[in-house]
């Protein structure tokens, strides 16, 4: 498999993978009654086995350096891209590199900094107030765990199991909007409150499972199983989707919408994992025209 993974970065896949696919799909489609509960939980973790061989390298795109930093630009990220942010951190954290010194910032001067991101003066507010209660009711660390995360500003169960997954190794399932969207095409859930699909989600796999499990299925759906037109004569999990057909089947024109690596653009981290296999984003004011493609 790691070969297959390889050549759909780059490489168009023959037309008969697609004809193949689109068989099993329809196929299993027409088989399938009410699911089991048994073959739901089957049916999810070969999903997410799929996903694990096709992204092997699946990881944050929030550049980040510490548990604060990471805190930062999660919260940061809201109704904008990761990429947005990744431009706009590196000067933030070079004004306020610590809670301490965030908290003592002149909002106007703050809100100057993370414009780019958008809803710039709730953001300034949220990350002084949370910087403040880090310095004041943590001694300047951020926590370790949820019930303290989520009572700092701005912070939600989705930013906190972001901290807890990727800066302290506590499994936590990400519902974002790509996350969300992704299980309910799956029919895992029909739940739309992102705390029950958490729930739900969780029931469905050891807890082990969990951060990782959330990296992949935010990949898949940023790269190939997109809102408006998933590449579904591109996607690796066809013949498990419920939902194959909505998007494109054709293969070489759903390898067009392919984005990010996998149809050979910049990723949305300026500073990727070493073993990531596309090019890093461009900083801020230099690569408008690939963001502007990429953007989800």
């Amino acid at each position: 498999m790691p070969g297959e993974q390889n050549s759909a970065v780059g490489e168009q896949a023959p037309a008969s993978a697609g004809k193949t696919a689109r068989k099993r799909a329809k196929a299993t489609k027409k088989a399938s009654g009410p699911e089991s509960r048994l073959a739901l939980v089957r049916r999810a973790r070969r999903i997410n086995r799929e996903l694990a061989e096709v992204y092997p390298y699946a990881h944050p795109e929030l550049d980040f350096r510490s548990p604060f930093e990471l805190l930062v630009a999660t919260v940061l990220s809201a109704q904008t891209t990761d990429l947005r942010v990744n431009q706009t951190t590196p000067a933030l954290f070079a004004r306020y590199p610590t809670p301490e010194d965030l908290a003592a910032a002149v909002p106007e001067e703050l809100e100057e900094i993370i414009r780019p991101t958008g809803f710039f003066r709730a953001k300034a507010r949220s990350l002084i107030g949370l910087s403040t209660a880090l310095r004041d009711r943590f001694g300047g660390e951020v926590p370790g765990r949820l019930e303290d995360l989520v009572t700092l500003p701005g912070v939600g169960r989705k930013t906190a199991n972001v901290v807890l997954g990727n800066a302290f190794g506590v499994p936590g399932i990400t519902v974002d909007t790509h996350f969300g969207r992704l299980v309910r095409r799956w029919k895992w859930t029909d739940e739309e409150d992102p705390e029950k699909v958490e729930a739900v989600v969780c029931d469905l796999f050891p807890k082990a499972d969990w951060t990782m499990l959330s990296h992949r299925v935010i990949f898949h759906g940023r790269r190939i199983c997109h809102a408006r037109r998933p590449a579904c004569g591109a996607c690796p999990i066809a013949p498990l989707c419920p939902a194959y057909g909505e998007g494109e089947t054709d293969p070489e024109k759903a390898k067009k919408l392919l984005k990010y690596e996998m149809g050979g653009y910049p990723g949305q981290r300026l500073a990727p994992p070493p073993d990531f296999p596309g090019r890093p984003a461009a900083p801020l004011g230099t690569g408008d025209a690939d963001e502007a493609r990429e953007a989800v």
